[in-house]
């Protein structure tokens, strides 16, 4: 297992190298592909050069001498009264001498549980944390769908700058030059992580209607009931579209707002818009934009009937429909 704070793995830190010293490629270009700052890739070439593949292993964060650290005789005394008194940062900081904060850092580090989650009586720790290992889900396919808008740039004919490097759109025409932004149109099954989407040319009321006519179709094809809810964010589109409006209701369906600024109620169609980037927009270098669409549809394929979900229990989405249908 790697360091907690490292961005790479002694894998992906042998990958670096490999691309930099024996490819002979710039540093920058290597960093951006992995994910890592020039700085941090810098310093991997240095260590492999230094000290081999010895030197892609992982260190100790920790300083070598920590003088302004609270005295470990301290401490003791800190987790003891919190444990017998049962008292908080203030009133032990008074009884010992120490400011308050520095209470609060000694309980955090040693992991001694907040008063609230303590019963008053013993002490022990009674309260379950609000972060739970289970993640919400709707009991069938179809109960709610998931819908959004992922807006990518255009790439032009003969390659953008993944193709050629960060040279590209230096010059003044280049850079006048707007060649514009695919818009990404998504819908996703809160149930069986069945995905559906299209590139289309904007965002627009009647856009957003006709995308979700096709997708209940092609949802239905699959095997999945009728669509009871459709969850979308507050854009115009949405709230404000007639057309939207008349869609949901012809699919008998309640159309459901998330609250403002907060994404991640409409969060099965936001991890699926990362997912959609990482292995179909970005995942290779593509020469022009038509390639790229082209690319969507067989992946999207092996997204609903190949690709393993790790959510429900690493099998693909279709596996969840074929037992209803």
């Amino acid at each position: 297992m790697s360091h907690a704070n490292a961005r790479l793995t002694v894998h992906g830190r042998l990958l670096l190298v490999e691309r930099v010293v024996d490819r002979c490629r710039p540093v920058s270009h290597v960093a951006a592909e992995l994910g890592v700052s020039r700085q941090c890739a810098h310093r991997w070439v240095r260590r492999y050069r230094e000290e081999g593949v010895a030197g892609l292993s992982d260190r100790s964060s920790r300083p070598h001498r920590c003088p302004r650290r609270t005295p470990y005789h301290i401490e003791a005394a800190i987790v003891a009264l919190r444990r017998t008194q049962r008292r908080g940062q203030d009133w032990i900081g008074a009884e010992l001498g120490v400011p308050a904060r520095t209470v609060s850092s000694v309980l955090r580090r040693h992991q001694m549980p907040y008063l609230r989650q303590c019963d008053p009586l013993t002490g022990a720790d009674i309260r379950a944390s609000k972060t739970t290992a289970v993640r919400y889900e709707r009991h069938h396919p179809g109960e709610l769908i998931h819908m959004d808008v992922k807006k990518i740039g255009r790439i032009p004919d003969g390659g953008g700058w993944k193709a050629h490097g960060r040279q590209m759109g230096k010059t003044s025409l280049q850079k006048r030059a707007r060649i514009g932004f695919d818009y990404v149109h998504s819908a996703v099954d809160d149930h069986s992580r069945m995905a559906y989407s299209e590139i289309l040319d904007d965002e627009k009321g009647p856009t957003c209607a006709a995308f979700l006519t096709r997708a209940a179709d092609y949802f239905t094809a699959q095997g999945m009931p009728n669509i009871e809810r459709v969850i979308t964010d507050n854009h115009f589109s949405y709230r404000r579209s007639h057309d939207v409006a008349a869609v949901i209701a012809h699919l008998g369906a309640k159309h459901i707002f998330i609250k403002p600024h907060c994404p991640w109620q409409n969060g099965k169609v936001e991890r699926y818009n990362r997912t959609l980037q990482t292995e179909w927009a970005y995942r290779q270098v593509f020469d022009s934009n038509n390639e790229r669409s082209a690319a969507l549809a067989p992946w999207l394929e092996h997204y609903n009937h190949q690709r393993r979900h790790s959510a429900i229990g690493n099998q693909p989405p279709i596996s969840r429909l074929s037992s209803t249908s």
